[in-house]
């Protein structure tokens, strides 16, 4: 039977109260996590040039850095090292004084409630700047596999709360956690970035990281951005190899992947809020273009709705200060 009256959907928009009451998605400090760049060095707080407010720091402005964030009540952290001096198989990653292992021993000392996520790489570190060994200028898969575990084990013996690796080899997830297993570390949980994508939105993290390959490009190991079912593949693939967390890498063009990821697997997923996806909003807030704090909390209140669980964000300083 057909009603004889049209139905008033306004009703529930007539103030801020009321829109509030039946907001179907919420955002928190509880679901940011706040990326950190550790330079080796003394008295460095470089601004990196595409990414204003975000800064490479020496250990003697990290703990500041950490504070800060924890008292805005983000509990979470991830960190990516630069260091002094590169080579080919990317030693200072699993240097047990590397500067992610160092800033970890420190943190851990001085903000002991803060988690620590390590991102587990060898592109930061690396002459080639590749996330592998390289041969002949072709990324090796396996043999880079033994350096990503020393790497995790490094950085879980320093005090690493989790392990974040962003590398895209095959076997990468199972390769670590049976490292992680065979020292005792079977308690530490892996964060992998699962579905991650050879994306042209990573430009401004690879100023801040100093990690652009000096040939070629990351296409044969990150996934083709046409490609949807791969990443499925690549989300089940991690899951049976023992990952605790699927990240999806970017975020705001991959929001049917994030969706469709929240809903085929039951683990928490985490949106990448990525270096391009930040420094085009600053960009165009900075020309009084746009609305920075509006525009920001409608993007990461679209990666909550699409199934995020947990947000990466340059943002997340300036969003806890928004929702106080």
């Amino acid at each position: 039977m057909q009603s004889n009256h049209f139905k008033r959907h306004r009703r529930l928009r007539t103030s801020d109260a009321m829109r509030s009451m039946v907001r179907e998605t919420k955002l928190t400090t509880d679901d940011l996590i706040y990326a950190i760049f550790v330079i080796e060095g003394e008295n460095i707080k470089n601004e990196v040039p595409s990414m204003p407010g975000v800064f490479q720091l020496s250990l003697d402005y990290v703990i500041a850095e950490v504070k800060e964030v924890y008292e805005l009540g983000i509990k979470a952290i991830m960190l990516f090292g630069i260091p002094k001096e590169k080579d080919k198989t990317g030693t200072g990653a699993y240097d047990d004084d590397g500067i992610v292992q160092r800033a970890i021993r420190l943190i851990k000392q001085e903000v002991p409630e803060m988690l620590i996520i390590a991102d587990t790489c060898l592109c930061e570190y690396t002459s080639h700047g590749h996330c592998g060994i390289v041969e002949q200028e072709k990324v090796v898969n396996d043999s880079s596999l033994a350096l990503l575990a020393k790497t995790a084990v490094s950085q879980a013996k320093a005090g690493a709360d989790m392990i974040a690796p962003s590398n895209m080899m095959d076997g990468f997830v199972v390769t670590i956690r049976k490292a992680l297993d065979k020292v005792g570390f079977e308690d530490v949980p892996i964060m992998s970035y699962a579905v991650k994508y050879a994306s042209a939105f990573y430009g401004p993290f690879r100023d801040a990281a100093d990690s652009t390959p000096t040939f070629g490009n990351r296409k044969t190991y990150q996934m083709d951005p046409a490609n949807r079912l791969e990443a499925m593949r690549e989300a089940e693939t991690d899951i049976e190899e023992g990952a605790d967390f699927l990240i999806v890498k970017p975020a705001l063009a991959y929001l049917d992947i994030v969706r469709a990821v929240k809903d085929t697997f039951r683990v928490p997923v985490i949106a990448y809020n990525v270096s391009g996806e930040y420094a085009m909003v600053k960009a165009a807030a900075m020309n009084g273009w746009i609305d920075e704090q509006a525009v920001v909390m409608e993007k990461l209140m679209a990666m909550k709705r699409a199934g995020a669980d947990l947000i990466i964000t340059y943002f997340a300083k300036d969003v806890a200060k928004w929702l106080q």
